[in-house]
């Protein structure tokens, strides 16, 4: 049934409904409904009145419910309804926090992997500044005189230069031995 906004006496909720006002007055005693008041004490209908009064109505005449059940009925529901909203704004306040979390970690992640990068061009740039390898060649004469053979090796052939000659040594840094004599 299509309503105008505002509020409706009893007599036009009674005709809506094709109940006696006796039966609202008695949902009202009952504590079923509560309409408001007007300043003459008439009592005046709201939107949400008439929609509690049809669900009084749809439970006592249609589904045979008593007065008592309809109260334990509106009751549960009204509570089912509060606990509904509670769950509402637990769920969206957890949702909040895993998208904030879930950000707090995809910007970490983007860090360490900024910094991944970073360490692998400084490894990558201090490979090519490094001063190229010196190898030995042992020959016959000692490593230890003057007149042993040196061979330059870069470091990108080091790896690939010393599987092929087991005989070589790396030496990493320039060492001077100062002998006394």
């Amino acid at each position: 049934m299509k309503r105008r906004k505002g509020f409706y006496s009893i007599s036009v909720v009674a005709k809506m409904f094709s109940v006696h006002q006796q039966t609202i007055r008695m949902y009202e005693k009952q504590g079923l409904i509560a309409p408001t008041r007007s300043s003459g004490n008439t009592r005046l209908f709201s939107e949400e009145d008439v929609d509690r009064l049809e669900e009084v109505i749809n439970l006592t005449h249609k589904m045979g419910v008593n007065l008592a059940g309809v109260e334990i009925i509106l009751k549960l529901q009204k509570k089912i309804k509060r606990m509904q909203d509670e769950m509402n704004k637990m769920f969206n306040a957890t949702q909040e926090n895993l998208t904030e979390e879930s950000d707090i970690f995809k910007d970490d992640m983007k860090k360490q992997a900024e910094k991944l990068v970073q360490i692998r061009q400084e490894t990558t740039s201090k490979m090519r500044k490094t001063p190229l390898g010196i190898k030995h060649n042992k020959s016959a004469s000692s490593a230890t005189t003057p007149s042993h053979q040196l061979e330059i090796v870069s470091d990108k052939n080091k790896s690939s230069h010393q599987e092929s000659n087991q005989e070589s040594e790396v030496i990493d840094t320039w060492q001077i031995d100062y002998e006394d004599k």
